[in-house]
C-alpha cells in the first residue's frame, strides 16, 4: 500500500449560508427529512469501528462503507486486511431505478410479498423515450408506446410507496444529483452510471435489479470491500479543459478493468476548484474503467450546490459532520494504489471508437485519425446524456454558439441537445440557453436518455462507415444508433459543440480557424461556463415530479394484462441440484465467446428495451452480437446433439433454447471482463432463462459476476487463463470440488473435469468469488428464492 498525505482536503464547516452564493438568488427549502443521513448514528458506528481496526487511519470510501455496516463485527472480523478480502454486509440508504430494470426488479420485489419498502425508493422513466425529431414530438409519441410499461410502473409505485417520476422529469442520475444525493451517503441505483452521484461526496452503487431488492427488502446488501485508489489532483484546469477531459485521461490510462473491484477516491487541492456537477462527470464515467463508484471530499462547491437546490437542511447537516472528520480521509490514510494528476497540465481529450478507453490528446487527433485511414469527417454532434447535461455544461457550449452566431456561423453536421432535467431545460429555455443554441441549428432533445443508449431513431447513415462525436460516456459498436460501422469518439460538450460547426474530425479549436463566409479566418476562444444559475433554479412543468415520500396505498392493483408482450409475471428459478448431490449435473457447452462481451453483447438495448419487463421476448437476443470463437462469425452456436430436419448452426437463442427444450443444461466459456459495462440484469437472467447454470471466464466485470450470482448462475475464473482455449462447443463439462466448497470445507477447490467430443477427459482448475451467502443462494435457484425462504 502507498500512504499520501492529504492537504487541504477538508471543509472546515462554517457560519449556516443564507444563500447559495453571493452572486446566486436565495435559496428554497424543500423537506429533506428522508434524503439527510443520520450523521450522528453513523459517526457513532464509526467510531466502534475504528476500535476494531486498531484505530488505523481511513479513507473516505472506507469512512462511508463501515459506518452503513450491518454487523461491523461479522464483516471485520480479525481486524487485518479488509479491502480485496472480506465481505462487507451493508444497509444502503435509497434506491434509485430507471424505467427498463425497474421492470424486472420490481417484479422480483413483488413476488417478495411484502407492503412497502424498507428505504426510499424512486423510479425515473428515462430509458424508454426515443429522440426522431424533437422534445415534444418525442415525448408524446413515446408515452403513448409505452402507456404499458408506465402505468405498471405508477401503480406499482404507488401501491409500495415509491416516488415515480414520470416521462419527461430527466435522466435518472441528474434528478438524483439534484434531489435526493447527500454527502456520506450509501445508496444503490440499478444503472451503471449510478455513481454519477459521488459528486457531492457519498458514495453511489450501481446493481442489478435484485441487489435492489435486497436494500428494498431490508436484507442486508453484500458488497466484497473494494480496494481504494487515491486520485491526487493538483494545478487547476484552464482553457479548452474540462472536468471530462480528466476522467477521458484517466481512462486511457486505468483501461477499461483497471477499476474493477476498486473505489476511485479524488483528493488533494484540485478537487476544491471543481464544481459539483463537473465532479459527478467524473464520477459517472468511473464506471468505463469498471470502478465500483467515484468519491471526493466535501467542498464549499457541494454545499453551494445543496442550497441552490433546495437542500440547504443537508448542507447544514453536512457541515457539521464535516467538522467531526467524516466527510474527509484521515490524515495518513493508505491507499492501494495513488495516481497524481496535475490539472494544470491536461489538455482535451477524446477517446474511442468502440471502446471508452482508448484516450488521444486533442493536440494529436487529427494525425490518429489520418494513420487510420478514416474519412475526416463528422457526421453529427450529440451533447448531454447524464454525463454532462448540468447547467454548467449548457452555457459553456451556449457562449461558444453565440461566439458562432455573431460570426454569422452554423453548425455543418446535425447538432442534438438533451438536457439532463426538466429543471436544467426549464432554466435553459428562462435564460436564453436554449435559443442560442437552436440560433446555430441545434435540434433539443427530449429530458431522456437518448441516443446515449440506443434510442435514436437516424435515418441517415444505415450501414455506412461515419464518425459521430457525443459527450455520452459509452460508445460500444452499434450502441447509439444501431448501425456497426458508426464510430462514436467521446468528447467534452465545448469540444463537441466546436468542432459541429467544422464537421471535421482533424479541427482542434484550440489552434485552427474557420473559414467565415466573408473569407476571413475565425477562432473560438475558451468557453466559460456558470456552475449555478445567477436567478436560481427553475423546477419548469412540476406535473412531471412526485410527491415526497408518499404513503404506500396497498388496495391499489398493479396493472399487468394477462395477454401483454411488454410485461411477464416471474416464475421462480429451481435449484440445479436434485437428490444427487451438491455437484452440478452435467453441462454442455453453449459456446466460446471471443474477446470484448458487453452487457450490450449479451442482451442488447436500443429496440429490445421495451421487452425489458418480458423475460420470455427479451432473452430472445441472448449474446445476438458477440462472437464466436470457433468460426469467427457473430451470432452463430453450434448445436453438435441436432435433431433430425434441425440444421448444425443457428443463432445463439435458438441453439440455447434447443438445449432448454432437451433439459440440457449449459455453459458458457468467455474471455476476459466479461459483462463490461451496463448494470442490466438481464444479462444474467437470460442466460439463466435459457438453462445455462455456469459460466467460466478468465475474468468478469464486478456487476455482471454479481448479478449471474444473484440469478443462481455459477461464476468461475479459469486459475490458468490459457484453460479458455481447451474447451468448445459441445464438450462436457462437470464440477469437482463443488459440493466441499457449499459444505463449507476450509481450502476447497473446484475443478472441471472436460470431457471432448473427442473422447478426451482432463480437468482445470478455477477460482472463484462466492461468499458462504452467495453459495446459499446458488444452493437455492436464486438469491430472491432465498430471501424469499427466509421470510417464510
Amino acid at each position: 500500500m502507498l500512504s499520501t498525505t492529504l492537504r487541504n482536503s477538508v471543509l472546515a464547516a462554517g457560519p449556516t449560508l443564507r444563500r447559495s452564493l453571493a452572486t446566486h438568488a436565495p435559496f428554497y427549502e424543500k423537506d429533506c427529512s428522508s434524503i439527510t443521513p443520520p450523521y450522528a448514528q453513523l459517526i457513532r458506528k464509526l467510531e466502534y469501528v475504528r476500535e476494531l481496526l486498531s484505530n488505523r487511519p481511513l479513507t473516505l470510501a472506507e469512512k462511508v462503507l463501515y459506518s452503513h455496516l450491518n454487523d461491523p463485527e461479522k464483516s471485520l472480523s480479525g481486524g487485518g486486511k479488509i479491502r480485496g478480502e472480506n465481505y462487507l454486509q451493508l444497509t444502503p440508504q435509497r434506491v434509485a431505478m430507471q424505467d427498463a430494470s425497474a421492470q424486472m426488479a420490481l417484479l422480483q420485489f413483488m413476488s417478495a410479498g411484502l407492503s412497502q419498502c424498507a428505504v426510499p425508493t424512486s423510479i425515473h422513466c428515462d430509458h424508454l423515450i426515443q429522440a426522431i425529431d424533437g422534445a415534444e414530438s418525442d415525448l408524446k409519441r413515446s408515452i403513448a408506446s409505452n402507456k404499458e410499461v408506465f402505468d405498471f410502473l405508477e401503480s406499482a409505485a404507488r401501491k409500495y410507496g415509491i416516488e415515480f417520476w414520470k416521462p419527461g422529469s430527466g435522466i435518472i442520475h441528474q434528478i438524483v444529483l439534484e434531489n435526493y444525493a447527500a454527502p456520506g451517503m450509501l445508496m444503490l441505483g440499478t444503472d451503471s452510471h449510478t455513481p454519477n452521484a459521488g459528486g457531492l461526496g457519498l458514495l453511489a452503487i450501481g446493481v442489478g435489479g435484485a441487489d435492489a431488492v435486497d436494500a428494498m427488502t431490508g436484507t442486508p446488501w453484500e458488497l466484497k470491500a473494494p480496494q481504494v485508489v487515491g486520485i491526487h489532483l493538483t494545478g487547476k484546469l484552464s482553457g479548452w479543459a474540462t472536468p471530462k477531459d480528466l476522467i477521458l485521461h484517466l481512462a486511457g490510462k486505468l483501461t477499461v478493468r483497471g477499476g474493477t473491484g476498486r473505489i476511485l477516491e479524488y483528493f488533494g487541492p484540485g478537487v476544491a476548484n471543481q464544481s459539483c456537477t463537473g465532479l459527478a462527470t467524473v464520477a459517472n464515467m468511473g464506471a468505463e474503467v469498471g470502478a465500483t463508484t467515484s468519491t471526493f471530499p466535501y467542498t464549499e462547491n457541494m454545499r453551494a450546490y445543496l442550497n441552490a437546490t433546495g437542500r440547504a437542511p443537508v448542507a447544514r447537516a453536512a457541515d457539521k459532520a464535516a467538522s467531526m472528520g467524516f466527510l474527509n480521509a484521515d490524515e495518513g490514510a493508505e491507499y492501494d494504489e495513488v495516481i497524481e494528476i496535475n490539472l494544470s497540465e491536461l489538455e482535451p481529450t477524446i477517446n474511442g471508437p468502440f471502446t471508452p478507453d482508448l484516450a488521444t490528446p486533442l493536440s494529436k487527433f487529427g494525425s490518429f485519425v489520418k494513420e487510420q485511414g478514416w474519412k475526416d469527417e463528422l457526421s453529427a454532434g450529440l451533447i448531454g446524456s447524464c454525463t454532462n447535461s448540468s447547467y454548467e455544461d449548457m452555457t459553456r457550449v451556449a457562449e461558444l454558439a453565440k461566439q458562432a452566431k455573431a460570426a454569422g456561423l452554423v453548425t455543418k453536421v446535425p447538432f442534438l441537445c438533451t438536457p439532463g432535467s426538466e429543471q436544467i431545460r426549464a432554466t435553459m429555455e428562462r435564460d436564453g440557453v436554449t435559443n442560442t443554441l437552436e440560433d446555430v441549428g441545434a435540434v433539443v432533445l427530449a429530458n431522456a436518455c437518448g441516443p446515449c443508449i440506443g434510442q435514436w431513431k437516424r435515418d441517415d447513415m444505415k450501414g455506412e462507415e461515419n464518425a459521430i462525436l457525443t459527450s455520452f460516456n459509452r460508445n460500444f459498436k452499434s450502441r447509439n444508433d444501431g448501425n456497426r460501422l458508426t464510430m462514436n469518439f467521446l468528447a467534452s460538450p465545448t469540444i463537441v459543440t466546436a468542432m459541429a460547426f467544422s464537421g471535421s474530425l482533424s479541427f482542434n479549436p484550440m489552434t485552427d480557424t474557420l473559414t467565415l463566409p466573408s473569407g476571413k479566418p475565425f477562432r473560438f476562444t475558451p468557453p466559460a461556463g456558470q456552475d449555478l444559475p445567477t436567478k436560481g433554479f427553475t423546477q419548469g412543468n412540476t406535473d412531471y415530479y412526485p410527491s415526497p415520500t408518499p404513503e404506500p396505498q396497498p388496495e391499489t392493483e398493479v396493472i399487468i394484462r394477462a395477454d401483454s408482450q411488454r410485461l411477464e409475471l416471474l416464475e421462480p428459478f429451481q435449484s440445479h441440484f436434485g437428490d444427487k448431490g451438491l455437484e452440478l449435473p452435467p453441462l454442455k457447452v453453449l459456446m466460446r465467446v471471443r474477446g470484448k462481451c458487453t452487457t450490450d453483447h449479451i442482451s442488447a438495448a436500443g429496440p429490445w428495451l421495451k421487452y425489458k419487463g418480458h423475460l420470455t421476448n427479451i432473452s430472445e437476443n441472448l449474446l445476438i452480437t458477440a462472437v464466436n470463437d470457433e468460426g469467427g462469425d457473430v451470432n452463430v452456436a453450434f448445436d453438435h446433439d441436432r435433431a433430425a430436419g434441425e440444421t448444425e448452426t443457428d443463432t445463439i437463442p435458438a441453439v440455447a433454447k434447443r438445449f432448454k427444450a432437451r433439459n440440457q443444461p449449459w455453459t458458457l466459456v468467455v474471455d476476459d471482463n466479461y459483462g463490461e459495462g451496463s448494470a442490466r440484469e438481464h444479462a444474467a437472467l437470460q442466460p439463466r432463462f435459457y438453462g445455462c447454470a455456469m459460466i467460466v471466464a478468465r475474468s468478469f466485470a464486478r456487476i455482471h459476476e454479481t448479478n449471474l450470482k444473484k440469478q443462481g448462475v455459477l461464476p468461475l475464473w479459469f486459475a490458468d487463463k490459457a484453460d479458455y482455449s481447451r474447451i468448445g462447443s459441445g464438450d462436457m463439462v462437470e464440477t469437482i470440488g463443488l459440493a466441499d466448497l457449499i459444505e463449507g470445507r476450509q481450502n476447497a477447490a473446484v475443478k472441471l473435469k472436460v470431457t471432448k467430443r473427442t473422447g478426451e477427459v482432463f480437468e482445470i482448475l478455477t477460482k472463484h468469488t462466492m461468499s458462504e451467502d452467495q453459495l446459499k443462494w446458488f444452493c437455492a435457484g436464486s438469491a430472491l428464492n432465498f430471501i424469499r425462504s427466509q421470510m417464510s
